[in-house]
């Protein structure tokens, strides 16, 4: 009588147990059909015209390369579309608000536009992106290695990181009047995408190229040779001094200015290489 009151107990047990494994598995069936229909529902509502780019506004002054706002700003729209056809394995459109491709727009117009330094993007509602574009600073001419009498120079035009994005035309304007002659970084024939060598110390050898102004020469050329850099002012004058040395070079100057004529082209060259002292020599 026990052992067959024990059978049924265990007969209703695994009755029990077959129940709950059935529940679980239709639960994880409902589970997966409810995944499926709100995965096809976000897919279907990202294809809807409400939530898909149809307007890009374009900000900023037109690139060096181009002939004009209009059409500067029609180009870098263009990026934008063409980045934005198609979609992502078949399922997410390109030109999705939530999912388009910055990055890919991004780097599209640097790659093509050296004379833009960084593209912004931001959304415009749900329907809209602009893009915002902030072009390099041309801070003077780089016109190669050293000045070659009787040959016309073929120069570029670099930004504050020494990086050469354009090349100079007649028109050009720079912040810096003068002409830079200097190596560049690496090996290369081409000096567009290059850096012009000893960048991050540029901006000093400019300030005292600025400075030489107040002393009444204005320099033309600035030529870089390894640490040593020469300066030609307009007289024709030269000034040699050591690169990342020019608050000491300068310093030297003033205090020889008395003795010194910077305008009037009597001085053949200036050399202030050796610290607190002034070496010159004159015209013959």
């Amino acid at each position: 009588m026990l052992g067959k009151e024990s059978s049924v107990r265990q007969q209703g047990s695994e009755r029990l147990a077959e129940r709950r494994r059935l529940r679980r598995r239709r639960g994880l069936i409902a589970f997966c059909i409810l995944v499926c229909i709100l995965m096809g529902a976000l897919v279907w509502g990202l294809w809807q015209p409400a939530v898909r780019i149809s307007n890009i506004a374009v900000y900023g002054p037109p690139s060096l390369g181009s002939s004009g706002g209009a059409s500067a700003d029609a180009s870098f729209a263009a990026y934008a579309k063409n980045a934005m056809q198609g979609s992502y394995f078949g399922i997410i459109p390109r030109n999705s608000i939530f999912f388009f491709p910055a990055s890919s727009i991004r780097a599209s117009i640097l790659a093509d536009h050296l004379d833009i330094a960084a593209v912004s993007m931001f959304r415009n509602g749900l329907t809209g992106i602009s893009i915002k574009t902030n072009d390099r600073a041309p801070i003077a001419r780089w016109c190669g290695l050293a000045p070659t009498e009787g040959v016309e120079e073929y120069c570029y035009v670099f930004d504050a990181s020494g990086y050469i994005f354009a090349t100079a035309a007649s028109s050009t304007q720079t912040i810096n009047p003068f002409i830079l002659y200097a190596p560049l970084v690496g090996e290369t024939l081409e000096p567009l995408r290059t850096t012009v060598l000893h960048a991050e110390r540029l901006p000093h050898a400019f300030d005292f190229a600025r400075q030489l102004d107040t002393l009444g020469g204005s320099v033309i050329q600035v030529i870089l040779r390894g640490d040593e850099v020469d300066g030609y002012l307009k007289s024709g004058t030269r000034i040699i001094y050591i690169l990342g040395h020019e608050n000491d070079a300068f310093t030297a100057l003033v205090s020889a200015r008395e003795n010194l004529n910077l305008s009037d082209g009597s001085i053949e060259y200036i050399d202030l290489r050796f610290d607190g002292k002034v070496y010159l020599k004159k015209k013959e």
